[in-house]
């Protein structure tokens, strides 16, 4: 049987909630300070505060301007740091590599911007993702899966094609940014070279389902959800139904998964319709200038 806490007074009990206080609001500043560049982390480690020396050291990197969620647990994995460490926690070695990392990790504002993608099928996705692979300042993420290729199909240029064992070992490590199973088979965002592109200056777009874009906003939350609309539903259900290939039970599962997903916009950040593809591309090319731009003015 485990002991049971001890019983504090109520002297005790208002002193340890005004010492809770006092250290959120220690650590509320340092993240304030630091997103203003008036101190560095390795400040607020050196720091003989307990209240900062019980922050999470992940918490500290995502102050840090230019570091969101996904470049700070990329950092403290090659750093080999636990995503629970507490600055109190950091031995010798894991200072050492944290120092390294925070040397060659050039802090620009013209970093990438994480760009998903989403929308009803049938609305033209995969035609305006062709399209930006030949645009220099975009990359197309490559998705993982553990199908077979098709005919044609290429390792690293459609997909990384993953043996179930390599993708279970992924899935183990963290790495991916977002995976799903479908039709049998299973379907994930490595989240390795999305990091080196974006540090790169790429803009990195992710074209998946809404349920990944779902988990994208979770993990990453400085990302842009783009939300691919059609210029209207007679029009989408034209694109469906056009097909010609599916049994009418098929075509009317496709209808309903329509509606559904369109439904789901008003998650998105923004929403751009799809009256044509190069027009499309030049709005989304004037909203990710203007995301950089209000980043550097922060």
């Amino acid at each position: 049987m485990k002991p049971l806490p001890p019983k504090l007074t109520v002297a005790e009990r208002e002193a340890a909630n005004a010492a809770a206080s006092a250290a959120r609001r220690a650590r509320a500043a340092v993240k304030v300070a630091l997103r203003a560049s008036e101190t560095s982390i390795f400040d607020v480690i050196n720091s003989a505060s307990p209240a900062l020396q019980r922050m999470r050291v992940r918490e500290l990197l995502e102050a840090v301007p230019g570091i969101g969620k996904l470049r700070a647990e990329a950092i403290m994995e090659r750093a080999k740091i636990s995503p629970t460490r507490r600055i109190a926690g950091l031995g010798r070695i894991q200072l050492s590599a944290l120092k390294r990392e925070m040397a060659i990790t050039k802090i620009d504002p013209k970093r990438g911007l994480l760009i998903v993608m989403s929308g009803p099928g049938g609305v033209g996705k995969s035609t305006i993702t062709r399209a930006l692979k030949s645009d220099p300042r975009f990359w197309v993420s490559i998705s993982a899966t553990t199908r077979d290729p098709r005919e044609g199909e290429k390792d690293g240029v459609d997909y990384y094609f993953y043996n179930d064992s390599k993708f279970d070992q992924m899935v183990a490590s963290n790495g991916f940014l977002e995976w799903a199973e479908f039709a049998g088979s299973r379907y994930g965002t490595p989240k390795e070279p999305i990091e080196h592109w974006l540090t790169l200056g790429k803009n990195v777009v992710l074209e998946i389902e809404i349920e990944g874009a779902r988990q994208v906003r979770t993990v990453a939350p400085e990302a842009i959800l783009i939300f691919i609309a059609p210029p209207s539903w007679e029009e989408l259900k034209s694109r469906l139904l056009g097909r010609g290939t599916d049994s009418p039970e098929r075509a009317a599962a496709r209808l309903a998964l329509a509606e559904v997903e369109m439904a789901s916009a008003g998650e998105f950040d923004h929403t751009l319709i799809n009256h044509q593809v190069e027009q499309l591309i030049e709005e989304l090319v004037s909203l990710a200038t203007s995301h950089q731009e209000a980043a550097q003015q922060e």
